[in-house]
């Protein structure tokens, strides 16, 4: 990883804390967004100390909010020629419904339309960097989850996993499209489960919900193990010029039937660069 550019949402906590903490210990400099200005300039302050080799960045950026994944992954673009690596792993889960200023429902703005927005806009430095990788953090909780393209902003009931899984079952087939629509460069698309993590996720759901992960938190991984798989795939030279597959415990595991759909995959494809703007 040395010298590499790696660009990661999601990594002030958790499994992208650890990401970007052991690819910076192995070369990598560390572009990354965050949205909260302290726990940033904590993450780039550690960054920095542990490899000073190279000028970790931060980009501040609410990720739910469309304006926001423009500016920010426009922002990234012109300051960052080369990108070998992009990381989408911000991610959340609301035990209500709350709609952002776009109108739309927050699970699916920050779960999924961040990962369709940012990557869209940084296609072409990644495309300019050789063997260019992106690595995206999906859920096994995705398997009992069905799209219902005629209320993807969940309007019509709402329950906080169950939103959570339809957002990981569309990462992996944005996973899929992404990887056919680049057949033919040397750029690889991949996500991942990393298993049920002791994290800060789910912290900010509120209610039982939060009450009832807390309780399971004891029982989970730590986020060094669930990370191990996302640096597998950025930094092994196994999966060099592998794409489009689905990965647990470092090793490709087959998604759900529903994340195996391709028509699906290409239809939420369209909808959601109608939606966004970006990725026609």
């Amino acid at each position: 990883m040395r010298d590499k550019v790696v660009v990661i949402t999601g990594s002030t906590s958790g499994i992208g804390e650890v990401a970007a903490d052991r690819l910076a210990q192995r070369g990598a400099r560390i572009v990354f967004v965050a949205r909260d200005r302290h726990r940033g300039e904590e993450t780039r302050r550690h960054l920095r100390a542990i490899a000073g080799h190279a000028d970790h960045t931060v980009h501040y950026a609410d990720l739910s909010r469309l304006s926001e994944m423009k500016r920010v992954a426009r922002e990234i673009a012109e300051t960052e020629p080369q990108i070998d690596v992009l990381i989408n792993n911000a991610g959340a889960l609301f035990n209500s419904r709350r709609v952002t200023e776009d109108g739309l429902e927050m699970t699916f703005a920050l779960n999924h339309l961040s990962y369709f927005v940012l990557t869209n806009l940084l296609l072409d430095r990644l495309r300019a960097t050789p063997g260019a990788r992106i690595v995206s953090t999906a859920s096994d909780a995705h398997k009992p989850a069905k799209l219902n393209f005629d209320d993807l902003q969940s309007e019509r009931g709402y329950s906080g996993f169950s939103v959570y899984g339809r957002t990981k079952l569309m990462n992996i087939l944005f996973t899929r499209e992404l990887a056919r629509r680049l057949a033919g460069t040397d750029v690889t698309a991949n996500c991942f489960h990393p298993g049920f993590v002791a994290t800060r996720f789910g912290d900010a759901g509120g209610g039982l919900l939060s009450w009832g992960i807390g309780i399971a938190k004891n029982f989970a991984l730590t986020p060094e193990q669930g990370a191990e798989t996302m640096i597998y795939l950025v930094s092994s030279p196994e999966v060099e010029g592998k794409t489009g597959g689905y990965y647990y415990k470092c090793a490709l595991a087959t998604p759900s039937r529903e994340g195996q759909n391709d028509a699906d995959a290409k239809r939420l494809w369209d909808v959601s660069a109608k939606i966004s703007g970006v990725g026609y």
